[in-house]
């Protein structure tokens, strides 16, 4: 095969832990006798909850395939390039197994939002329930040298206010404020999905919705812009760029000689055009990923809704309905608009080897 696929998974091959009919019919197409896959297939969901074996096992019991862990790339997947923060005091946030995943991606000194209340028990109190009984001295003095946002945490207040607190003290929470203290320490994040599609009837709040929040209070605060060092997950270059890294890998582990032309991106839009104060550096770790073509191939069985137009003029302010996408990436109706629209994943299956004369 010339050719390899990018998975979108909620709202293409799921909608929350329920598989979608043409999911199994589609895959069954994609394996030999054996369960091998014919083409290479990474599965790029922007989850960043658990860690990749978990989701490997997770779709190999929905698809009804064998699916090994290094198919599947999360939000959080491109972090293990990220080496120069490994050795770091960083601060994590969202939910799930978060020290397992940041140890697994390389961090030698994860701290949680859970950890950081404790250490501090005067700076959370929005809830007056939680709001400790005793004041207690802070002695306790460590300095967070980066903030790492994984995902949607449970207690957004909590969360907002202590990596506020981060952010505004460069790294000593327990201190007061220093707004001269810009630019702010590092934040990576994972995942900017404003809303996803579960079993709901409309989509729900997703960490972009808790990012939007996190923005817009520090702006509030300071008046300055929150700034990334890096965002990852759907639609970052970085996170093309690393699945098409995964999908050589693949290719090569078989020994298939032909070179990967294209990338089918089914659920997926192709990557956005990314604020050009984000930092790049990463992007010679992936320098032997020639980058392919990618095509996108919306489903209409998630978020995306085929009867939504984009508009002709970026400037006018219905944009902001249609683009639903992060503060740091342009608007172009060019890039929402996808390469081919079908109803569901076993349709763009059957469309793509379509488009490259392939016969399983």
């Amino acid at each position: 095969p010339s050719f390899g696929f990018l998975f979108d998974i909620d709202g293409v091959l799921v909608r929350g832990k329920t598989p979608i009919p043409a999911a199994k019919r589609a895959f069954q197409k994609l394996v030999n006798s054996q369960g091998q896959f014919l083409v290479p297939v990474v599965f790029v969901t922007n989850a960043g909850n658990c860690l990749r074996q978990k989701k490997a096992d997770q779709l190999s019991h929905l698809l009804g395939v064998p699916i090994s862990q290094d198919q599947v790339m999360m939000s959080h997947s491109p972090l293990r390039m990220f080496k120069r923060y490994h050795e770091k005091c960083v601060l994590v946030s969202g939910q799930g197994p978060l020290l397992d995943i940041a140890q697994d991606l390389g961090f030698c000194q994860p701290i949680t939002i859970e950890t950081l209340r404790e250490k501090y028990p005067l700076l959370d109190v929005v809830d007056h329930d939680r709001r400790p009984s005793v004041l207690v001295s802070e002695y306790f003095c460590f300095k967070i040298l980066s903030v790492v946002l994984f995902g949607e945490p449970v207690r957004w207040e909590t969360s907002l206010q202590l990596i506020i607190d981060v952010l505004l003290t460069s790294g000593y929470p327990g201190n007061p404020y220093h707004h001269e203290n810009y630019p702010h320490i590092p934040v990576l994040a994972c995942n900017m999905d404003l809303m996803w599609v579960t079993e709901a009837q409309s989509p729900r709040f997703g960490h972009g919705t808790f990012m939007v929040c996190l923005e817009n209070i520090y702006k509030k605060i300071t008046g300055k812009d929150l700034k990334y060092e890096a965002l990852m997950g759907k639609p970052s270059k970085l996170t093309y760029q690393y699945a098409e890294y995964l999908v050589r890998a693949q290719a090569a582990e078989r020994q298939w000689k032909q070179p990967i032309q294209t990338l089918y991106a089914v659920g997926g839009s192709a990557a956005l055009s990314q604020d050009e104060e984000i930092d790049n550096s990463w992007e010679t770790e992936l320098a032997s990923a020639a980058a392919a073509h990618c095509r996108s191939v919306l489903v209409c069985t998630g978020v995306y809704n085929p009867h939504t137009e984009a508009p002709s003029d970026a400037r006018e302010s219905i944009t902001e309905t249609v683009f639903h996408g992060h503060r740091d990436f342009r608007f172009d109706p060019g890039l929402v608009e996808p390469d081919h629209i079908v109803p569901d994943v076993d349709a763009a299956v059957d469309l793509v080897f379509q488009l490259e004369n392939f016969a399983p």
